[in-house]
């Protein structure tokens, strides 16, 4: 379209996408019938487009069965490698959280001229932390292992 209309090329597909979305002022849509009667070039892309807009709107796809899903969900592989996936990126983050840790915590107990008071603060919060993340972990392990609709689907 745009080796035969160069200065509005751009334009006449920004009103034939309009056109075909229904988004255009009647002004607009008057500009583009000028364009398509006096270009043969656009006329012919216009006819393709909403060829291809008839054919993309009938076009459905199919949901599989629900035995399909069912067995995907329940397989093997795709518990593994969710698993394996969420291991990876949980391991990375204690990694890089730990070191942070460490050596924030250092520099902050190696610099004098931070209060007692202020490093003090710091490491009970991480302390509390510490005590919180644990405690809730033990709490999810304990519950994993009783919760009464562990094999509940939903």
């Amino acid at each position: 379209m745009s080796e035969h209309d160069p200065e509005r090329g751009g334009r006449t597909r920004q009103l034939m996408m309009g056109r075909l979305d229904r988004e255009l002022t009647p002004e607009e849509s008057e500009a583009l019938d000028q364009i398509l009667e006096n270009n043969p070039a656009a006329r012919q892309e216009w006819e393709q487009l909403k060829l291809v807009k008839t054919i993309t709107a009938g076009i459905r796809l199919r949901t599989p069965p629900d035995e399909i899903w069912e067995g995907y969900m329940n397989s093997v592989y795709r518990r593994i490698e969710r698993g394996v996936g969420w291991i990876l990126v949980s391991i990375g983050a204690i990694v890089l959280l730990s070191y942070g840790l460490w050596s924030g915590v250092g520099e902050l107990l190696r610099d004098t001229t931070v209060p007692w008071y202020l490093r003090g603060a710091v490491m009970s919060l991480l302390a509390g932390l510490a005590v919180i993340v644990v405690s809730v972990a033990r709490e999810k392990f304990f519950m994993r292992k009783r919760d009464p609709y562990r094999e509940v689907e939903r």
